[in-house]
């Protein structure tokens, strides 16, 4: 049996052992199929975008159908992370997926160096995430990916959260801070900073899969979930 068999396996069998009658939750929408496209930019924290790819694809191996790639704000092409890593992503098409992503990194950082800062400023990444808008898509953020929606105005009199060391910005550009390490405020979803991306994810799919999923994946990573899911 393959190391990854043996995940699943072994998952499988904790999350039947201890949810033998669990039921789906209320607020959980089934569906067929999620597309999630995870948007990454040069100065994007590592982890932000590392951790919600990673519990994405890990839930396919407990029967979800999701697709999680890596994105730019515009055409294909390597990003450099924070901390020096190369990723290939593939082009921005947000018509083609259902969530989109939007990692953080490189706030306190000044504007002329890479991170949410210099792409603020840049105007692009913002100018992509509004026009993105629509019936049946879901953005969310982990850390101060928040800040990147919130120039967008996308966070504007809307319940969300960001790193502790940005909330007073997004309070002042008019978002409705709220306490949870996850908001979820239907198809705006934001996350506090850095190690909350997981939190982000793990909800996402326990939304969307239902919870056995969610705890399949929770017993893989070896990860219990911390904070308050705030959602209506």
């Amino acid at each position: 049996m393959d190391r990854r068999s043996l995940f699943r396996t072994g998952a499988a069998v904790a999350v039947a052992g201890a949810g033998a009658a669990m039921t789906t939750p209320a607020h959980a929408q089934q569906r067929d199929r999620l597309r999630v496209h995870v948007l990454v930019f040069d100065g994007a924290d590592d982890l932000d975008f590392v951790a919600p790819n990673e519990v994405f694809q890990h839930a396919g191996h407990f029967g979800a159908r999701i697709e999680s790639t890596f994105v730019t704000g515009g055409e294909p092409g390597t990003v450099a992370s924070a901390f020096g890593t190369r990723v290939e992503a593939a082009g921005w098409s947000p018509r083609d997926t259902d969530l989109i992503v939007v990692a953080g990194g490189g706030y306190g950082k000044p504007a002329d160096q890479p991170g949410v800062p210099a792409e603020i400023r840049r105007g692009h990444l913002p100018a992509v995430l509004r026009d993105a808008r629509r019936p049946g898509l879901t953005l969310a953020s982990v850390c101060t990916g928040a800040m990147l929606l919130s120039a967008a105005g996308i966070t504007r009199n809307r319940p969300c959260t960001t790193h502790h060391q940005a909330i007073a910005d997004l309070e002042a550009q008019g978002g409705r801070i709220t306490r949870g390490r996850v908001v979820d405020d239907g198809d705006l979803v934001t996350a506090g900073g850095v190690t909350s991306g997981l939190d982000l994810a793990l909800w996402l799919v326990e939304r969307h899969f239902g919870a056995d999923v969610a705890l399949g994946v929770e017993s893989v990573l070896e990860y219990e979930r911390r904070g308050t899911i705030w959602h209506r």
